[in-house]
């Protein structure tokens, strides 16, 4: 890759990369650090990585950045009993509960679902970004999207 094509692939990528990871870490200035640290060790691996291969390698780097600070940061929460929190609060925007649902599933699931339905990646290239088969990408899918509707409940409770 060339100086140029790197050039071209902060333009490109950078902005969609800091929301993927802004929308499963929800801190704006841990996400510019793992953007950050992904254009770094791309300039550190500027000789082997094809330029055409880039925006693929960028999200799998970040992908796995972000999981890795969230596991030491033991943000995971999976615990069902808060589920009842989203009732109990009353309507507050849709668009907010699906934020804090979103928040709740483990970082594989969240991630699969930031990449589909926020970035809009194919099966095939979110499972090159996060390193699963196409398979599993969807079963992932269905898994996260169930436990969302599950955290919601019958949607007339929220509107």
């Amino acid at each position: 890759m060339t100086p140029q094509e790197f050039n071209k692939a902060v333009e490109d990528y950078s902005d969609r990369i800091y929301r993927f990871v802004l929308k499963s870490m929800d801190d704006s200035e841990r996400s510019k650090d793992v953007v950050q640290d992904c254009y770094e060790k791309l300039w550190i691996n500027v000789e082997e990585i094809d330029f055409s291969k880039s925006k693929a390698w960028l999200f799998t780097t970040a992908h796995n950045t972000m999981i890795d600070i969230i596991r030491k940061d033991k943000k995971i929460i999976t615990d069902s009993s808060q589920n009842k929190e989203i009732y109990e609060q009353g309507y507050t925007g849709l668009n907010e509960i699906l934020h804090r649902c979103l928040g709740r599933l483990n970082e594989s699931w969240r991630s699969v679902i930031l990449l589909r339905d926020y970035e809009g990646y194919s099966y095939r290239e979110i499972g090159e970004i996060t390193g699963q088969s196409e398979a599993q990408v969807k079963i992932n899918i269905y898994r996260a999207r169930m436990a969302m509707r599950n955290m919601i409940g019958k949607m007339e409770m929220v509107v």
